[in-house]
């Protein structure tokens, strides 16, 4: 192929970049391939400074933006991003908050408006791969399923990537991520992993090895360090992190292109 490769990450708020495709950002950008974050919102309702939540004294959206987003610059940086689109909505916070109610949120956004921004997104970038949440959002955040419905929407529309991947956590895999934590000692507290928590293994079409960029990841990660009480995987030891960090996994929507059913590259079939 003649023509520059290029991947698409579409996510919610800043941090949610690096969970699930911080190995394979940094992997494409280490081959020469453009990377693309799309983040949708500004992640107002995060945690604050000194770890204020939202709805307690002190909790000040404007501020907690501010800093997310000088987090977001961090994290990119560490991973190698070429390209950094903002939506700019203001985050819906999780399922029950006041700020659910808020029309401006991007869950309430109409979607002809988000993924008509997208969807513009895609036709001047021309991504050769999309990856975004499933239609739960993964763990039924509403901006995680909002991501989801734009990014299938704005696909739709313009028609442009070759294939889509949702991004999915292997049961076994978190069953084996809880089961460390705990043997590691580190508190989660009354956290209970529910049992049908993940993706089932045999939904599984995409494997990608990015051990070579654990600590990439793992510094990304760090750079989110106002929403570090939430990233239980940074309180393993090293070799727990690189165990957890070294692949990431998804499950393929569609693919214009042949590929096998099971891959280990996202980019099968168009290199």
């Amino acid at each position: 192929m003649d023509r520059q490769l290029t991947l698409m990450a579409v996510h919610a708020h800043p941090d949610d970049e690096v969970l699930s495709t911080g190995g394979v950002l940094a992997a494409a950008a280490a081959e020469g391939i453009r990377t693309v974050l799309v983040t949708c919102t500004n992640g107002e309702q995060g945690d604050g400074p000194g770890g204020v939540k939202p709805g307690e004294p002190g909790h000040d959206e404007a501020q907690v933006r501010e800093l997310r987003l000088r987090e977001l610059k961090e994290s990119v940086e560490l991973l190698g991003v070429s390209v950094v689109e903002l939506l700019g909505y203001p985050d819906s916070g999780m399922v029950g908050w006041a700020a659910n109610e808020r029309p401006e949120a991007f869950a309430n956004i109409p979607l002809e408006q988000s993924a008509g921004r997208l969807a513009e997104l895609m036709e001047r970038y021309r991504p050769d791969v999309v990856v975004t949440y499933d239609e739960n959002g993964a763990y039924g955040h509403p901006d995680h399923i909002q991501a989801h419905l734009i990014t299938v929407e704005a696909i739709r529309r313009s028609g442009v990537p070759a294939k889509f991947y949702h991004t999915a956590i292997p049961r076994s895999r978190m069953v084996e991520l809880f089961a460390s934590l705990r043997a590691s000692g580190v508190d989660i507290g009354d956290f209970e992993l529910p049992d049908d928590f993940g993706t089932p293994d045999e939904l599984i079409t995409t494997v990608v090895d990015v051990s070579a960029h654990v600590d990439h990841k793992r510094r990304a990660l760090e750079a989110h360090a106002s929403q570090s009480d939430g990233i239980f995987m940074l309180r393993l030891p090293e070799e727990g992190q690189r165990r957890v960090f070294g692949q990431e996994s998804f499950v393929r929507q569609f693919s214009t292109v042949p590929a096998p059913d099971q891959e280990d590259d996202l980019f099968a079939g168009l290199r």
